[in-house]
């Protein structure tokens, strides 16, 4: 019982730090005056008031987070953050549901991207940055935020990190503190999202759609100011940008520190997992641009090659973005795309899915397999570029991908048994678990999740966020081992 208080007394100062987030849109609607001030200042009260009241309550079992512990944490400030940032979206929309208001701050907070709101055009400014500083916010985790701010957490500060930090490699770190190692991240993530504004600006977007979108980019988020996405702006040039910095976004931070503190970058290079999902993108970018031409989906290549590109990247990523409605699209490119959103995006990224890093040891691992039938005295270690991978973490690795199968089909069933059909329900639920945002058939990009029925939205809910906290996180609590002492 002392733990799970000590649990909601962490909870609670969460919840004060994620009231000050509710700045930003306050700001926005002082500038634009779209009436939305007192909704959010209201919403700004009662998340510090709900996070002071958890916290005085609680004061005097301050303390350390035990591992598990750290794991229950992390579950329940991704379940209860997103039902706190729904208070704008209820006090401003008029008939919107608090399961759809949940779907789309979950949707934001896990980067998915998925959308139930329709007009997002005619949307008030603050309620647009508001969304989209959700996904950024969620981007590279809450979570580590706190840590970086809150050291109180002690050691149970690290059990957090790793809890929530993507990727099965998460005891490499930057500095031997954590609390610097999480301050290093956020610096480069806010660094890059400046450089990511600006260009996006020089590129013809206005200030409030330059900071949307960089900040759904960089969180790999997906959500857009604009009913038809970056399609809206029919930019070559605002797709490049956004291609370079989904790009970014889709490697781990971790390199992007080393790479300014060394200030080479030949670092970039050493980084195996990264050159394998920028070799297998462009590749496929190649690939999907002839498959369109030849099939004369596009006049000419370059724009088969443009259209493919961007939304390939977007899908590959999970950011989300769309710029044409590739539902329409001959069957195997949004397959393909959908496969990439699987394996694509690196460990210590913003984007989700299995990594770029468990199918390289699958495949070390499936090569092993090979020797070992051919040569059974042979021993050769498991290698990822010049590092050996320990055999804990290979199978950690085989649990992680068995249990990530068996989500998607427990979950497409679900939505299948509830009257979807089978295309929409899976491409969904794959979209929904890698937080890559649209899916196929109803769920394209030219649709979205608002014409699920409710117990369809918590099905997806509940995908993205298992597919966010990488499965094991959530499903860990729910295992007979965690509640024993």
């Amino acid at each position: 019982m002392q733990r799970l208080l000590t649990v909601v007394h962490a909870l609670g100062m969460m919840l004060i730090v994620f009231s000050v987030t509710y700045i930003f849109p306050i700001g926005t609607s002082l500038i634009y005056q779209d009436g939305t001030l007192i909704d959010f200042v209201l919403a700004m009260v009662m998340t510090f008031a709900a996070g002071c009241l958890m916290w005085m309550l609680t004061r005097r079992n301050k303390g350390e987070l035990s591992i598990r512990h750290g794991y229950f944490l992390v579950v329940m400030m991704w379940t209860a953050m997103p039902a706190f940032a729904t208070l704008p979206l209820l006090l401003v929309a008029n008939g919107l549901s608090f399961t759809d208001a949940y779907f789309e701050t979950m949707s934001g907070m896990t980067t998915t991207g998925a959308t139930v709101l329709a007009g997002l055009d005619t949307l008030p400014p603050a309620i647009n940055l508001w969304r989209h500083e959700l996904v950024w916010l969620g981007g590279m985790g809450i979570i580590v935020l706190a840590v970086a701010i809150l050291p109180l957490l002690g050691v149970g500060g690290r059990q957090l990190y790793k809890a929530e930090t993507p990727g099965p490699m998460k005891d490499s770190t930057l500095t031997p503190r954590i609390t610097e190692t999480a301050r290093n991240l956020w610096l480069v993530y806010l660094c890059i999202t400046v450089v990511c504004t600006i260009s996006l600006n020089v590129a013809g977007m206005s200030w409030l759609d330059a900071i949307c979108h960089a900040f759904s980019t960089m969180g790999l988020g997906g959500f857009s100011t604009h009913d038809a996405s970056v399609g809206y702006f029919n930019s070559a040039v605002i797709e490049f940008v956004l291609i370079v910095f989904m790009l970014l976004a889709a490697m781990n931070f971790a390199t992007h520190f080393l790479v300014w503190r060394a200030k080479s970058l030949k670092l970039y290079l050493r980084d195996t997992e990264a050159l394998a999902t920028i070799i297998l993108i462009l590749m496929s970018c190649l690939g999907i641009g002839i498959f369109l031409w030849w099939h004369r989906i596009y006049p000419s290549f370059w724009t088969a090659l443009r259209h493919a590109s961007f939304n390939l990247v977007s899908i590959a990523t999970d950011c989300g973005f769309a710029s044409v409605d590739f539902n329409g699209w001959p069957m195997f490119a949004p397959l393909w795309m959908l496969f990439l959103s699987c394996i694509s995006a690196s460990s210590g990224s913003t984007g989700g899915g299995i990594k770029m890093i468990r199918t390289l040891i699958l495949i070390k691992q499936a090569e092993y397999s090979f020797l070992k039938l051919l040569h059974p005295a042979a021993i050769s270690p498991l290698k990822i570029g010049s590092r050996v991978v320990p055999d804990n973490i290979v199978l950690s690795v085989l649990g992680f991908i068995f249990l990530y199968f068996m989500s998607v089909v427990v979950l497409t069933f679900a939505l299948v048994i509830s009257g979807l059909d089978f295309v929409s329900a899976f491409s969904g639920i794959i979209a929904c678990i890698n937080n890559a945002g649209p899916g196929l058939g109803i769920l394209g990009p030219a649709s979205n999740y608002g014409v699920l029925s409710d117990f369809q939205t918590w099905v997806c809910t509940v995908a993205m966020l298992i597919g966010r906290l990488e499965i094991v996180t959530v499903l860990i609590i729910f295992t007979p081992h965690f509640w024993r002492r």
